[in-house]
């Protein structure tokens, strides 16, 4: 299964941002000024001063829906006369809903300000992109037209427009107004983000890469490096072949080894991943705890345990803030049967990070390796109350409860309450991959219907082996071996390499552990050794 959220082990910078950026709201200084503000709102409930200004914080860390309460409030009880006000009021409250992937209310809020301020070029640019979003391309391009006639060298009004003519099916329109738009800013990152989505819509996966490794390299910039992770989702052989050209070009950019290490990683293929590492630490490219922790993640996943203890020793000695390396370092030892040794490991990473998931995850399945099943049921249990969006923790926990404490009628009413709380995924691969829910309608009895979900879970092209290898996860818990053993095949074809997945993985049923009885998933393995070297 990919990670999640990996861009962050891309910003190779983030440790010299500012203690307060990354601390969010529990930062001092956030912290005291959101204090005065419940303050003055508990004497005056109706300043609408005062809940703007808490909304625009509660926005900038990504707190939408406590935003938009307070928004709402500042626009309930806007002056009616204070234009400028009233105007910042709807901009708000429209990016909020914007962020929240509610068009329809955030382009009714930008047309609203637009009325207070008609001037104002961000309303009318947010108001174009809902229409885009909402497919009115007619009245976005007119908008993003009339953009461009305020400012000639504006380049989001020609990304607009860009935009626009892909969905008109004129490629050569928005390929020229994208290069008119890296002209104007040939320095600028971000314009090359731009053109790479531009290029993406069109089809045109290799000129976006390209697009967004100029974007690294001018700036490490971080918007790039999460498309890049995007991306490689969808098209994995166009990221990892972009990145390889950018070495070819720069062969002593330890940045770009990292990267690609990082993506080949998140997608089962280790010993690519762990040939960029190692290239990074034998050239003295760059040298960080880190660097040893990945490397010890991806020998404990092709199961050598010896070099996957020794790197992940090595990052534990290099730095103070080691507690994530001893999570590591617990996987290692429980990998090898050593579920107390490592219990006492999950434990000194949640004294630090107490609501760590991969932690508390970790946690859980020690305790069921040490027979403890109420005590992982309820660690599972109070993970689904935290993030009852998220599948793998009712899994987890239904898992438990039918192999570990034999409830199966439990374990099929979680599985159940599972599916009505997580609602169907989009039509995307990752999106179902994500979502888990054929594995929920397999064990509880919706066979036909868990099926469906693998079939549509392959009708689009798997460029990594990650689907292929989730769809032969269902078809052996469905007992049939045959597609499972065509999906594990297709798998390791594409270099899907996690030798404990294929091995020795048996956690929350999703798993290929059916075709461990006989030979034939063995002798796949050894037809395709090479992946695994």
């Amino acid at each position: 299964m990919k990670i999640r959220n990996i861009a962050a082990a891309l910003m190779l910078g983030a440790a010299t941002l500012p203690a307060f950026a990354q601390q969010g709201l529990d930062n001092p200084m956030t912290r005291a000024m959101m204090e005065v503000y419940d303050k003055e709102l508990a004497s005056n409930p109706d300043n609408a001063e005062v809940l703007f200004r808490r909304a625009n914080e509660y926005y900038r860390f990504n707190q939408y829906l406590r935003a938009l309460a307070d928004a709402d409030g500042a626009i309930k009880n806007a002056p009616a006369n204070d234009r400028d006000f009233r105007a910042a009021a709807y901009q708000l409250r429209g990016e909020i809903y914007q962020m929240l992937e509610k068009y329809s209310e955030a382009l009714a809020d930008f047309t609203e300000s637009l009325k207070a301020d008609p001037s104002s070029f961000m309303a009318l640019y947010q108001k174009a992109n809902c229409e885009f979003e909402l497919g009115d391309y007619a009245a976005a391009k007119a908008d993003y037209t009339r953009l461009r006639a305020h400012n000639q060298r504006g380049v989001e009004a020609l990304t607009g427009l860009a935009r626009v003519a892909v969905k008109e099916n004129n490629l050569g329109i928005a390929q020229g107004y994208m290069d008119d738009a890296v002209a104007m800013m040939p320095a600028d990152s971000d314009i090359y983000v731009r053109r790479a989505s531009v290029r993406r819509a069109m089809g045109n996966n290799t000129g976006a890469v390209d697009d967004l490794v100029m974007a690294i390299s001018i700036d490490s910039n971080n918007r790039a490096f999460q498309e890049l992770v995007n991306m490689a989702d969808a098209d994995y052989p166009a990221v990892i072949t972009g990145l390889g050209n950018a070495i070819a070009q720069a062969p002593e950019q330890g940045m770009f080894y990292y990267i690609r290490g990082v993506i080949a990683q998140a997608h089962a293929h280790y010993p690519s991943a762990i040939a960029d590492y190692r290239r990074i630490i034998d050239n003295n490219l760059y040298n960080y705890a880190g660097l040893y922790n990945s490397l010890a993640e991806c020998y404990l996943a092709l199961c050598k345990y010896p070099e996957a203890t020794d790197n992940v020793n090595q990052a534990i000695a290099m730095t103070a803030d080691n507690a994530p390396y001893y999570l590591t370092l617990a996987r290692i030892q429980r990998a090898q049967g050593l579920a107390s040794e490592a219990m006492a490991n999950v434990q000194r990473c949640l004294t630090v990070d107490a609501s760590n998931a991969a932690a508390l995850t970790e946690k859980g399945l020690c305790l069921y390796d040490l027979g403890r099943f109420d005590e992982a049921s309820i660690v599972f249990g109070e993970m689904i109350m935290d993030t009852p969006d998220e599948a793998m923790p009712y899994l987890l926990q239904a898992w438990v409860l039918n192999d570990g404490l034999k409830q199966p009628a439990k374990a099929m009413q979680l599985y159940r309450r599972m599916l009505d709380a997580i609602p169907a995924e989009a039509d995307t691969p990752a999106a179902l991959a994500k979502g888990l829910r054929g594995f929920a309608m397999l064990f509880t009895n919706k066979k036909e219907d868990a099926l469906a979900w693998a079939a549509e879970l392959l009708k689009e092209k798997d460029t990594d082996g990650s689907r292929s290898y989730l769809a032969a996860c269902l078809y052996a818990q469905a007992g049939d071996n045959e597609k499972a053993l065509d999906c594990a095949s297709q798998a390791m074809q594409l270099g899907y390499s996690d030798v404990w997945n294929w091995t020795r993985n048996d956690n929350t049923r999703v798993n290929v552990a059916p075709l461990r009885q006989g030979p034939a998933l063995t002798d796949l393995m050894a037809r395709y050794a090479y992946i695994f070297e």
